[in-house]
């Protein structure tokens, strides 16, 4: 079922909600999917996963102290043969439409919109990560003057040769994995994944990441690898007390 321009703000009881507004401006379908890495955290009343045609959008309440939270899109998607991780071209998980609530993290390379709302120090965290690669454009914006978060460069085209794909039928890549999602160097002791000797941000840092700068200079405002918070354009901030709401475009 595709979801229209529609509103869906069911009530969270325990907790005030905020409204959070996923628009896909992308010019065809995209299959929705958001999810909570913390399994035992407050998370929004609504379906982990749906279709939605393009220039359309839903919005949902989202509880004040929803953690780890992740929103993504997946492509090219067909629920009627395979409902698991590999129904969809990219971006897709566990469960099929609707991903598992547990084990439905998302096939990679997808831009990932991530939250943690009322975080310890009073803010609310959001970023667009590309650590795992990238699959679709994305912008986070709010209602209260925040900065904006964003991807909003298709990084597909001109995804250097070892990190492109996966393809579409005409050949089109509609994925830029990351340099340690394409297998280059050691996975376990390796710069590009931050991992081994390399596993803190003073030694992982961006210089010894295969091809940072195609992600960061195209998509500067995005976390383009796991330490990125030291280039002070990775992750943002908005006052919790401003009861932000968000939005998150696809094809910004």
């Amino acid at each position: 079922m595709c979801v229209g321009r529609s509103t869906a703000l069911a009530f969270i009881s325990g907790a005030a909600a905020r409204t959070f507004t996923v628009y896909n401006n992308c010019p065809f379908t995209i299959w929705y999917h958001f999810t909570d890495p913390n399994n035992g955290s407050p998370r929004p009343n609504y379906p982990t996963g749906w279709a939605q045609n393009a220039y359309q959008s839903v919005s949902f309440s989202v509880p004040d102290n929803w953690a780890a939270g992740r929103i993504w899109a997946r492509r090219n998607c067909d629920f009627s043969v395979n409902p698991g991780p590999n129904s969809c071209l990219d971006g897709g998980c566990n469960g099929g439409l609707q991903c598992d609530p547990k084990t439905g993290g998302g096939v990679p390379p997808a831009t990932l919109a991530e939250f943690t709302l009322g975080a310890a120090d009073g803010s609310d965290w959001y970023d667009v990560s590309l650590v795992d690669g990238y699959n679709l454009p994305v912008r986070i914006s709010n209602n209260k003057g925040c900065h904006v978060a964003d991807c909003p460069v298709d990084l597909g085209p001109n995804c250097p040769a070892a990190l492109k794909g996966p393809f579409d039928s005409t050949g089109f890549p509609v994925g830029c994995k990351s340099a340690c999602l394409a297998g280059i160097g050691d996975p376990a002791n390796s710069p590009n994944c931050c991992t081994g000797s390399h596993n803190t941000a003073a030694t992982c840092p961006p210089s010894g990441v295969a091809y940072y700068s195609y992600f960061k200079q195209n998509c500067p405002n995005s976390y383009a690898y796991a330490y990125d918070e030291s280039s002070g354009t990775a992750l943002w901030t908005c006052s919790a007390s401003l009861k932000a709401d968000y939005t998150v475009t696809f094809c910004p």
